[in-house]
């Protein structure tokens, strides 16, 4: 005995060839399909996405038109509901990557709603052994994704917060019994500080010199990577793309955009997206709301967006509301076989995911993910945006080349990089409750046998340059890089295992020297007592050779530290911000008020997502005042889009 899942149907039958009624859609004029199909044999897109994304034809257009060339129905699946029987024979990722929908059954007979009918054959094979006989209709897609996302949401939101292994995820942290261990270490330690001050100090300095040590070996072989690459390599004349890639093999890539309350950016942000360079039937932008974001969703309601751009709402649930969260709800949603991921204040370079597609191209098996290179377009703002653009520079054009030269792990950046999808979904994804999830991604690809390489490619973003959203972005990255180690140092055999002596150690000396050299600086800056000749409070248990040349060391850390920031200025074509590389010892003890922030939220609230308010400074408004900058620098020094 058949039934039916549903008590009405709707159908468009196809029209004949050329019938034509008002109340259809026109069908795609010819000029419209020369021109797509001139634009098809250089990108591997199908045809009606082409003549979607490239404005030529509607949605409706289309589907008309494929209608009649597969000899299908068309199905309004407006007002419809799902058979959840039927669709629980495959899981969600299955029915969404495919764009297809198991509409009614009568008898054994199962209807699918199909939004490309060129890869029905597929899906047939593919669904051989769920279902019997099946009937193929057309339907829109963005119907069937509407459908779907209705249905499965709940599903998909649940596996989103939890989608990492619990072993590798910080989600299993206990932030009580961190308390409880700090209580019952807190009171032998201040017992010793009450007795022995001298050696206590002494100890804490030992810590604190290791610390600074640690992050300046780091330093120095991505100091000494860098100008080796430089000396041994001189970068070949570029080959035009469609040498490099194959204009016909040039994959799909699509991009996350996590928004949150970014009711000035969204605009500017769109701006900046279309100026994309590459195909637009090959990019697949996705905006991921919140559900509960009203800001955002009235500041998207008032733009118009292109076909090739769509807006995902991640479901409330269980009152955790973080980056990584959304990006894996909103993964499922993903049409590209690359993984992209760039933040609201972003302005990428127009060629850059034409240059992820090279070097996707490029890349061997085991590189599965490319981190590109992130700089600020306000850097003329105050002092502060001057020497964050300093730090990330010295960071991302210097230090990270080297390390990744040297094989070293990559720490990811929250934004500008790509990733193979199967490897992410490999990995479980975005770790949903880790603020720092770049960060911990990178160690994951590692531990997992893939590697990081690095993008030739510029992402311009906007430059805290007010102290306290500084101090709380900084202490958000902080308290990220503490959950990163503790989660990894578990099992410390097992990481040594996986990375290996080498890359263990550089794991060591990122993690521990980043967050040392901030959480010991009160510590370090007691050294400057005996360049001005005072005693120190370990002249007492230290000897003064030992204390000269812990004095020396921290000379030399801040001499390596203006090297590299003027190294960076010149590398990013800044030259005249190598003169603020000195005002870099004054904007560093701001990082002393954010680790303690960061230490207080670990224990109390860990997954706490201190938000980053963006749009302060436009990045229109900034290029005025930087123009402006460079009448003070020899011509000979300025980029050419600085004038003259």
């Amino acid at each position: 005995m058949g039934f039916v899942s549903q008590p009405l149907r709707q159908f468009r039958p196809p029209r004949p060839a050329g019938e034509y009624s008002p109340a259809l859609p026109p069908p795609v004029n010819g000029r419209s399909m020369m021109k797509a199909l001139v634009l098809r044999q250089h990108q591997k897109a199908a045809l009606g996405r082409v003549l979607v994304a490239e404005g030529l034809a509607s949605e409706d257009q289309v589907q008309d038109t494929l209608a009649r060339q597969y000899r299908m129905q068309r199905a309004d699946l407006s007002g419809q509901v799902v058979n959840p029987r039927l669709l629980a024979r495959k899981p969600a990722q299955f029915w969404l990557r495919h764009s297809a929908l198991p509409w009614m059954q009568f008898g054994q007979t199962v209807t699918v709603a199909i939004a490309h009918p060129d890869q029905f054959e597929m899906l047939r094979g593919e669904l051989q052994d769920s279902f019997g006989c099946i009937t193929p209709v057309l339907a829109c897609e963005a119907q069937i994704t509407a459908l779907l996302t209705a249905h499965f949401s709940p599903a998909l939101v649940r596996q989103a917060c939890c989608s990492v292994a619990s072993r590798q995820s910080c989600r299993s942290l206990q932030p009580a019994r961190g308390r409880a261990l700090l209580t019952v270490c807190a009171l032998p330690a201040l017992y010793l500080g009450w007795t022995a001050p001298a050696a206590v100090f002494t100890a804490l300095s030992l810590l604190a010199l290791l610390s600074v040590l640690l992050f300046t070996m780091l330093k120095l072989c991505g100091l000494a990577a860098y100008w080796s690459g430089r000396t041994r390599c001189r970068p070949p004349a570029q080959m035009p793309l469609a040498c490099q890639t194959g204009l016909g093999n040039r994959p799909v890539i699509s991009i996350l955009v996590p928004l949150y309350q970014e009711a000035e950016i969204s605009r500017a942000l769109l701006t900046r997206i279309r100026k994309l360079s590459y195909p637009p039937a090959l990019t697949d932008v996705i905006l991921v709301l919140e559900e509960h974001d009203a800001v955002t969703r009235a500041a998207l309601a008032a733009t118009r967006l292109p076909p090739w751009i769509r807006v995902v709402e991640v479901p409330a649930f269980g009152g955790l509301t973080t980056k990584p969260r959304a990006l894996n709800y909103a993964l499922n949603f993903c049409r590209g076989d690359i993984i992209g991921v760039w933040d609201a204040e972003d302005a990428p370079q127009a060629d850059q995911l034409d240059q992820v597609a090279q070097a996707f191209a490029r890349a061997g098996r085991n590189t599965a993910c490319f981190q590109g290179v992130l700089d600020y377009y306000n850097p003329a703002t105050n002092w502060i945006s001057r020497c964050f653009t300093l730090e990330y520079a010295s960071w991302f054009r210097i230090v990270l080349h080297g390390i990744s030269r040297l094989g070293l792990v990559v720490p990811l950046g929250g934004t500008t990089m790509f990733i193979r999808r199967k490897v992410l979904e490999e990995l479980g994804g975005w770790d949903a409750h880790n603020v720092t999830e770049d960060a911990d991604l990178g160690v994951r690809l590692y531990r997992a046998g893939y590697r990081t390489g690095m993008l030739p490619s510029t992402t311009f973003e906007e430059a805290n340059c007010r102290p306290w959203p500084w101090v709380k972005q900084r202490s958000r990255w902080l308290k990220g890089f503490m959950v990163t180690y503790l989660v990894h140092m578990r099992q410390p055999l097992r990481l040594l295992g996986d990375l290996g002596w080498k890359r263990f150690l550089g794991f060591q000396a990122f993690f521990l020297g980043t967050i040392g050299q901030f959480l010991f600086a009160p510590v370090l800056w007691s050294f400057w007592l005996i360049a001005l000749g005072l005693p120190h409070p370990s002249a007492g248990t230290a000897s003064p050779l030992l204390l000269s040349l812990a004095a020396a060391a921290l000379v030399f850390f801040e001499l390596l530290g203006l090297v590299i920031s003027a190294t960076a200025a010149f590398a990013m074509g800044r030259p005249w911000l190598a003169a603020w590389a000195p005002a870099m010892i004054l904007y560093y003890p701001m990082g002393a008020i954010a680790v303690t922030k960061a230490a207080h939220e670990l224990l109390v609230r860990p997954f706490f997502w201190d938000k980053t308010a963006h749009g302060i400074k436009p990045a229109s408004k900034c290029r005025g005042a930087w123009l402006w900058g460079w009448r003070f620098i020899p011509a000979r020094w300025r980029p050419a889009s600085a004038g003259s």
